[in-house]
């Protein structure tokens, strides 16, 4: 067992917010304003909302709700509403876009296999197609989840749009709001907080690459949370920036402890050691919080590559 440089980086809150993970994002377009949930608390119809949620629960999907960067107020449905689904894990990403007049067709898609990456329910119910145009930049501005977002949110997205960076949207609750403003880049759903202008147009020139920018990176949604932070420490050991190229393969142990393996494409593979502990000193966990705690962090205390002959221990 050969050993890359220890590397000591920490993930403060996982990309969702939850435990949960996000293999493929749905977005549906909708203005005007948005409340602390916003799928049933917005001027979509609160039915569908609540029937999108159970659809998608346990499947990988992740809906939420977008509009463009600007004034929310809602002039009326609209006659046409931007979708978009994004799969986001690595090697087999991909990002299909529709426009419709019904989001109840939504209702149509077989979020099973949605989740895991199979397109074609969104092409046959939604008449989708691969996105041809920039990768997307979802800032997230929900201000009745958290007023960080749209308090240091906003600002962010209204400055990407007036400085005419396409593929910027305004997004509903991504998670880890004390990190605002923060940004989910797609197809490769990289995850990015307390960022700026400079680092999303960054991390966007590095999808049009085929790179991963680490800068302010977060994680990849398509992983559990110490595997988002395994995956990013050993792309700092090993000077990998290339996407798709990483993965998951396996994880081991429990809280608060794992071991994670990562699994290179040209079948390479280190085994991460991912710790959990405290975020000290104590802080607000958001903007509107009055009492300081100590969230749950993963950090990586050591990166090792595996030898061939140590790839079956």
């Amino acid at each position: 067992m050969s050993r890359c440089a220890t590397v000591s980086r920490s993930l403060d809150e996982p990309v969702s917010g939850t435990a949960a993970t996000a293999t493929t994002w749905l977005l549906l377009e909708q203005p005007g304003p948005w409340g602390a949930k916003a799928l049933t608390s917005s001027h979509l119809d609160p039915s569908l909302g609540r029937a999108l949620e159970s659809a998608a629960e346990g499947t990988g999907v992740r809906v939420a709700l977008i509009r463009r960067p600007g004034r929310h107020a809602d002039p009326g449905r609209p006659s046409v509403r931007q979708l978009y689904a994004a799969h986001t894990m690595p090697g087999r990403t991909w990002l299909h876009s529709a426009r419709i007049r019904d989001p109840r067709r939504l209702l149509g898609l077989d979020f099973a296999a949605l989740g895991a990456g199979d397109h074609r329910s969104f092409g046959t119910a939604l008449g989708g197609r691969p996105h041809r145009g920039d990768p997307l930049a979802l800032v997230c501005t929900n201000g009745k989840r958290d007023r960080c977002c749209a308090l240091l949110g906003r600002p962010l997205a209204a400055e990407l749009a007036a400085s005419e960076v396409r593929g910027v949207w305004e997004v509903t609750h991504l998670g880890g709001h004390r990190f605002s403003p923060t940004v989910l880049v797609l197809p490769y759903g990289y995850a990015y907080g307390r960022v700026e202008a400079h680092t999303v147009k960054e991390a966007l020139h590095g999808v049009q690459e085929g790179r991963v920018v680490v800068e302010g990176c977060r994680g990849c949604s398509a992983w559990e949370r110490p595997g988002q932070a395994a995956e990013l420490a050993v792309r700092s050991a090993a000077g990998e920036y290339r996407a798709g190229v990483l993965s998951i393969v396996r994880t081991d142990g429990r809280a608060p402890r794992w071991r994670v393996t990562v699994g290179h494409a040209d079948g390479r593979r280190w085994r991460v050691t991912v710790a959990q502990g405290a975020s000290l000193p104590p802080r607000p966990e958001s903007c509107g919080a009055a009492v300081l705690g100590t969230p749950a962090r993963m950090d990586v205390v050591d990166v090792r590559e595996l030898r061939p002959t140590a790839l079956a221990s």
